[in-house]
């Protein structure tokens, strides 16, 4: 692409996203779906102008999207969170994985389109979006209520869970029958997220001492390249881009410096969060997701039914009222980054044709509902329980 091609793209596209939101803004409508909106209309597989014709070509703004998310979380996540939260944490989370991975595999085998179909549906089914669910905690401004931390404890686990689903699938999907190099991957999966783990704990001090002193022009450029670089590195050994970025933050987040990254990262956060979600808009093509309706929408009443189940299961491990149960399942609700990949991946391993537009429906179905059940989680939730329960809580 052109470099005078390319800012046109990406001037284009933040203008697109930001004046779409904006008027959607004003009736209660949240930013997320209305962002892939625009760049489903401005995108290659729609009449009209298209700023873009291969949505590749902005891959790497979009991964710098997803850095910045789940990097923010990770500044507002600490390791000791994670660790007190203990049985009851896991507990929370192995739950959810069961009753999604079990429930998308049944789905996948129910389709009859193949076994590695099933595996690629049942993951794509079964983990949220990290991406989607940080923002819906922020722009929904629940952060700081007691059930978010469960929340983001939760994709936690999902993400970790990743490391090992990705290198175990992958030489499945190919063909490959060593398994003792799938496990040997995920072995250093394993221990580059010990390292990061370890950095998190006790990295703090030593940042502390490296940025302290440094400006805020200085502490952006060092923040970045650290956020950037750890989320590569991560890639690079097999576990989520996303949970290395996420793991940085946590570092950062317990040096003296993390109030003032805090303040420094949020305009990031917020533009290319939103260039994310765009990208993502450009590649939907609504005539390969119109073959395989009725499988999305059975997959999305299936997906909402299991996480509110997942749901009232953590909400009763922690003591949670009914309320804040399905504020956890509606909130883990949304599939993205990781549902995509797996798309991708069948794609490339000559799977079933009709899986690549099943995910893409799915995901963007859920995107649309996601959010919009989230901030009507009241409503819903006297929906579902009679006059009577509600009166003895």
């Amino acid at each position: 692409m052109a470099t005078g091609h390319a800012l046109l793209a990406v001037g284009g596209a933040f203008l697109a996203a930001g004046v779409l939101a904006r008027l959607g803004a004003r009736i209660g409508l949240p930013t997320i779906p209305l962002f892939m909106l625009a760049g489903f209309l401005f995108g290659p597989n729609t009449p009209g102008l298209s700023l873009v014709d291969d949505p590749g070509e902005m891959s790497v703004l979009a991964g710098l999207g997803l850095v910045f998310l789940l990097f923010y979380l990770g500044l507002e996540f600490s390791l000791d969170d994670l660790v007190s939260g203990g049985k009851k944490l896991v507990g929370a989370g192995i739950g959810y994985l069961v009753l999604n991975i079990g429930g998308g595999l049944a789905f996948g085998f129910a389709l009859g389109w193949g076994t590695r179909e099933a595996l690629v549906i049942a993951g794509a089914i079964g983990i949220s979006s990290s991406a989607i669910v940080t923002k819906l905690l922020l722009e929904t401004r629940r952060m700081n209520n007691p059930e978010s931390r469960l929340i983001m404890g939760i994709i936690v686990i999902e993400d970790i869970f990743l490391a090992l689903y990705l290198a175990l699938l992958q030489p499945v999907l190919s063909g490959a029958d060593d398994f003792a190099a799938a496990l040997a991957d995920f072995g250093k999966a394993f221990a580059f997220l010990l390292v990061l783990a370890a950095l998190a704990r006790w990295g703090g001090r030593l940042v502390s001492k490296l940025f302290g002193s440094a400006d805020d022009e200085l502490l952006t450029v060092c923040f970045v390249g650290v956020a950037v670089l750890g989320a590569a590195l991560a890639e690079e050994v097999g576990v989520s881009d996303a949970i290395g970025a996420f793991m940085v933050g946590m570092m950062l987040g317990g040096s003296k410096v993390a109030p003032r990254i805090h303040k420094l990262v949020l305009p990031l956060r917020d533009a290319f969060g939103a260039l994310f979600f765009f990208i993502f808009g450009l590649s939907i093509d609504p005539r390969a997701v119109g073959t395989v309706v009725v499988p999305v929408l059975l997959a999305v009443a299936l997906t909402l039914v299991l996480n509110l189940a997942a749901g009232a299961f953590a909400a009763k491990l922690h003591s949670f009222d009914r309320q804040q149960g399905v504020n956890i399942g509606l909130t883990v609700l949304t599939r993205g980054e990781f549902s995509l990949v797996l798309a991708t991946m069948a794609t490339a391993a000559g799977l079933d044709t009709r899986v690549a537009p099943f995910v893409a429906g799915y995901v963007l179905l859920l995107a649309i509902i996601g959010p919009l059940a989230v901030i009507r989680s009241e409503w819903i939730t006297r929906r579902l329980l009679p006059a009577s329960v509600r009166r003895q809580r």
